[in-house]
């Protein structure tokens, strides 16, 4: 890793401690989740997951300020994202709509260097692979894949492009199936539990943009 990358991986990791303690505030808490969490493992957890995606960005996308600038914006909402998810359950609106059309004309100028000439392809993954996995979940009853998912998988699919955003998809699934069996295993959770995807397929989504050419 890069003196610049490794600047980069600091920054993200001061941006993540920040997003967690903002997720203690924002959005307004509920009397099942109360405001004010202390510092803790979710904090430890979105350090190391901003200074990953931060990183990323001088290894990816040097010398091309627009991508630097585009994605360094997305990974914040991403990093965000992984905090309110975690603290929350929830993907905010503010920080998942947003992307869709950005991504979209982003797309179609041919200037994101991840989706190229490929924008049918990128397009089609970032519609039929949300919508495929939320009707999967309906037989499993209301919130098994929440709408935020949705929501931030269509801006997956138009940043990351059609390749990317399967490997991080499947990257994210595979995570996900680990951890849950670790915690059943443990007993810390049940079959019945709720758990929720949202930070395994943000991870995921970083992921498939860091180990994809």
């Amino acid at each position: 890793m890069t003196p610049l990358a490794l600047g980069f991986a600091a920054v993200g990791a001061i941006f993540g401690i920040l997003a967690d303690r903002l997720a203690t505030r924002w959005p307004e808490h509920d009397e099942e989740v109360p405001a004010g969490r202390p510092i803790g493992w979710r904090t430890a957890f979105c350090a190391a997951f901003g200074a990953l995606a931060f990183a990323i960005l001088p290894m990816r996308f040097a010398g091309d300020p627009l991508a630097v600038a585009l994605f360094g914006a997305w990974f914040a909402t991403l990093v965000v994202g992984m905090a309110t998810d975690l603290d929350q359950r929830l993907l905010p609106d503010v920080l998942t709509l947003p992307v869709i059309p950005i991504a979209l004309v982003y797309a179609l100028s041919g200037r994101n260097p991840l989706v190229g000439a490929d924008v049918l392809p990128a397009i089609a993954i970032a519609t039929l692979v949300p919508l495929v996995l939320y009707l999967l979940s309906i037989p499993f009853g209301a919130g098994a894949f929440g709408i935020g998912d949705v929501k931030m998988l269509v801006g997956v699919g138009l940043m990351s492009g059609a390749i990317r955003a399967f490997t991080g998809l499947v990257s994210g699934l595979f995570a996900a199936g680990i951890v849950l069996v670790v915690l059943i295993v443990g007993r810390r959770v049940t079959m019945k539990s709720y758990v929720p995807y949202g930070p395994f397929l943000i991870f995921g989504a970083v992921w498939g943009i860091l180990v994809r050419p």
